[in-house]
């Protein structure tokens, strides 16, 4: 199920690479980051789904039992409670796809994660 066996080109192209109920979640996931950060201009890096304001903002992927989602250290450890009940490592966490996907927290950590490269963008 791991999307990266294909060279993509935009978020649409990955997203339909993947089974209806997992482009369902993919979808939702851009949609909550588009949202939280309305001016984040959409890419494909790494081969997988990702967001660029004043640098890189987030990424996330979809795996055979959980989306990654990459919102870099500084998201990590500003949430880190909150996502203690995730796997995870230092720019990284894991939620498990038996689980609901928590999209809210992943909207606040794309608005947290904005308001950092907004202010970087002001240096």
């Amino acid at each position: 199920m791991e999307a990266n066996k294909t060279e993509f080109t935009n978020i649409d192209e990955y997203i339909a690479n993947f089974p209806p109920d997992l482009q369902v979640i993919l979808e939702k996931i851009r949609e909550v980051i588009k949202e939280a950060a309305p001016d984040a201009k959409e890419k494909i890096s790494y081969q997988m789904p990702a967001f660029e304001l004043n640098g890189n903002l987030v990424y996330y992927a979809a795996f055979k039992k959980h989306i990654g989602f990459y919102p870099t250290a500084g998201g990590i450890s500003a949430f880190q409670e909150e996502l203690s009940a995730y796997k995870g490592a230092k720019g990284s966490v894991q939620f498990p796809l038996n689980k609901p996907i928590p999209f809210e927290l992943i909207r606040r950590i794309t608005e947290y994660r904005a308001a950092e490269n907004r202010e970087k963008g002001k240096k």
